[in-house]
């Protein structure tokens, strides 16, 4: 079983422009509403490749009603806790550019609010589950909230994957997650560590069983007590790269429910950077282009990393 926990999910407004010019009057060449979050889009991409995939998290308000109601019409199976205060919504704009994205906070949260939350996916999470914890943390969230978290499931023999930034990733390594997914500037950020090697290091001797640093055209970089090994594609011009990360964390979710860990995540490095490239390509987050993932995944390899000396 995958599971993925939202904390702070969103209603995603897509609209598409020619060109976006600050200051100036636009018409949206086309506006898509979608359920989104980080998590929100893991299980999407999940569910698309045909695993079965439970989403949790808080949602509140005629937001939050909605999004259920849009995430409804997918495979994704729900488990919301409830909270007072709307669901964020964010706004992403697409041009020749590229993406501009606009993110609201989201509804206050209460420890209680983590505590019930906690209980929840503790309790419908089984030994060997996966869980994957990704995205941003709703205002009002305490600095152990989400480490708790994270230990409660790893005490309950889950294996855990964090897609988290700031002083939280320090904190959440010591809960002992089975994988950490920072990209290259949120784990310098974190550990003052320039080397992404050396950075990844330090959050494995803080308790994570392993490290994927996603590092934009460089690729993916795995760090274990084992080694580091990289994988990487040609860079895809255009697109919308708002999924890329959440598609490669559901890569990683697929590996860890296969069996593999530690070490063994190196021979799935194809998959994450492959799906991670499918989601490029299309127009919102939380989908890929499977045909495309299909013909780069067999043309992608695994190396050994060797850190510049």
């Amino acid at each position: 079983m995958i599971r993925t926990v939202t904390p702070n999910p969103a209603l995603d407004l897509t609209y598409r422009l020619e060109r976006l010019r600050i200051g100036e009057v636009h018409r949206a060449q086309d506006v898509t509403e979608t359920p989104g979050g980080k998590g929100i889009n893991v299980a999407r991409v999940l569910a698309s490749l045909g695993h079965e995939v439970h989403c949790c998290g808080f949602l509140g308000g005629s937001t939050g009603e909605h999004l259920e109601h849009l995430l409804s019409r997918t495979p994704v199976h729900q488990d919301w806790t409830l909270v007072a205060g709307e669901t964020r919504r964010t706004v992403t704009v697409v041009d020749e550019a590229g993406a501009t994205l606009i993110n609201e906070p989201g509804p206050p949260v209460s420890r209680r609010d983590w505590e019930r939350l906690t209980r929840t996916v503790q309790a419908r999470t089984g030994a060997g589950d996966v869980v994957v914890i990704s995205g941003s943390a709703p205002p009002g969230t305490g600095a152990d909230d989400l480490p708790a978290l994270v230990r409660a499931l790893v005490e309950a023999d889950a294996r855990v994957i964090a897609d988290t930034s700031g002083p939280a990733l320090l904190d959440v390594a010591a809960a002992g997650p089975a994988v950490l997914k920072p990209n290259h500037l949120e784990l310098q950020a974190a550990t003052g560590i320039d080397d992404p090697v050396a950075g990844a290091q330090d959050l494995l001797a803080r308790g994570a069983g392993a490290v994927l640093v996603s590092r934009g055209a460089d690729g993916v970089l795995l760090v274990t007590p084992e080694g580091a090994w990289q994988a990487r594609t040609e860079p895809i011009k255009g697109g919308n790269p708002t999924g890329a990360g959440d598609a490669a964390v559901a890569a990683l979710a697929a590996a860890l429910a296969s069996g593999a860990e530690g070490a063994g995540l190196a021979d799935h490095l194809p998959d994450v950077v492959a799906l991670s490239a499918a989601a490029v390509l299309m127009p919102t987050a939380g989908a890929v282009d499977a045909d495309f993932y299909a013909r780069m995944r067999p043309s992608i390899r695994t190396e050994p990393f060797h850190a510049a000396s």
